[in-house]
């Protein structure tokens, strides 16, 4: 009977390592891009086309171009336990997800470079002692790509572009177990792995269109380090240091947008995002020591979203552009296997920008962007635990650009 349960446990332990996957992606990859609702298929921006669209890069204004910028993330999630009054609030720390691009033109139909960004990412931090905490108690989360790009100009209208794609992550993972009042288990990683973002852009007098997709990237992790604090006399079932496997996988994303220049001050534009969360169906750990009581496979069934973003940029003068936009980003995560690690619900959001030229060559830009999470009632089956969630995030984000 000792042994199924702590199997039972370790299974609901591990299976929250699946984070680094399923439910939270940060788009936050560029200022412009950000301020207009987070769209930038459709857009020659600048270096930060290396993210949203390679096949825009080589329509950059400039032989030279360079781009920085953070945001940063100040996130709450609230539980209400199911028939009672129980509640529980996260105390996020501010995430700072960041990019840096630099690009320079070879010639009038190449343009090469690379981008340093950050597209997954989160921090998620419930009290010691709430209700979920054999479930959750702290989760870090962080990726980062690294992207060398080329951009080929195929005429005055339609450029492509394909970066190579290098991602490096690492995750920190805490929750209680129920053998004693100080009984813990930590799981730590780091992994690597490759792929790519191929695009391709279009632009004439009034209309440009923009179509990018950005591999699938699955991070196979390998002699990670699990570490659990235990009473002794269970130490003969569960090592207190041992290493385990897992792949995660990272999913594809087909972004697909347009933009339309009404008059010479005002552009509308409208982007769809197919995320591809549908490959998440399971998770499997593989662990080096008492394999097999330990391994475990691990349902998630999540779905592919469909993103709605549409948004606006206004020149108010040739010094101040201003920008607006709005999106919804339905929840991937599955009603029966839902896990406060991350908390990803139906999500609304709006966006504010204004971009500063301070000179002909120098940008600065600032933005606001405001996601809330709609209050859903979701549970995790295999633990029993239920409750309705909400979110509320607020980013402020920053950036310079620096063309010549």
């Amino acid at each position: 009977i000792m042994r199924k349960i702590t199997f039972l446990m370790l299974l609901f332990v591990l299976a929250t390592f699946s984070t680094y996957a399923g439910g939270y992606q940060v788009r936050l990859q560029g200022q412009k891009q950000t301020g207009i609702g987070l769209i930038g298929t459709p857009f020659a921006y600048g270096s930060s086309s290396i993210f949203y669209n390679p096949g825009a890069l080589t329509f950059t204004d400039s032989k030279y171009d360079i781009e920085a910028g953070v945001s940063l993330i100040k996130s709450n999630v609230t539980f209400q336990k199911d028939f009672t009054n129980y509640q529980a609030q996260t105390d996020n720390p501010i995430k700072p997800p960041f990019y840096l691009y630099g690009a320079g033109k070879i010639n009038e139909q190449i343009t090469v470079g690379i981008g340093v960004y950050t597209p997954f990412g989160s921090t998620s931090q419930w009290p010691d002692d709430w209700a979920g905490r054999y479930l959750i108690q702290n989760i870090s989360l962080k990726a980062i790509y690294i992207q060398p790009t080329i951009s080929y100009k195929v005429n005055e209208n339609f450029g492509v572009g394909v970066g190579l794609v290098y991602a490096t992550g690492d995750v920190k993972l805490q929750r209680a177990l129920p053998y004693s009042p100080t009984s813990q288990v930590n799981l730590s990683g780091k992994t690597s792995s490759i792929g790519f973002n191929v695009g391709a852009y279009y632009q004439d007098e009034k209309i440009s269109a923009g179509i990018d997709f950005r591999s699938r990237i699955l991070m196979q992790v390998e002699d990670a380090e699990a570490i659990f604090a235990i009473p002794a006399s269970l130490q003969t079932l569960v090592p207190p240091t041992n290493t385990f496997n897992a792949d995660l996988p990272m999913p594809a994303n087909l972004d697909i947008g347009i933009a339309y220049k009404y008059d010479e001050k005002l552009t509308l534009a409208a982007e769809i995002n197919y995320v591809f969360w549908g490959t998440y169906k399971e998770l499997e750990f593989t662990f080096g020591q008492n394999g097999d009581l330990l391994n475990s496979v691990n349902p998630r069934e999540y779905s592919n979203s469909l993103i709605i973003r549409v948004g606006g940029e206004y020149i108010l003068n040739e010094k101040v552009t201003l920008r607006a936009g709005a999106y919804y980003d339905p929840s991937p995560t599955h009603d029966d296997y839902f896990n406060p690690e991350t908390v990803s619900l139906n999500t609304l959001a709006f966006t504010l920008g204004v971009t500063y030229m301070v000179n002909e060559n120098l940008e600065v830009h600032a933005t606001y962007l405001q996601t809330n999470g709609l209050e859903t009632e979701k549970a995790y089956k295999p633990n029993n635990f239920s409750g309705t969630y909400q979110t509320l995030a607020a980013i402020p984000g920053f950036g310079v650009r620096y063309h010549f």
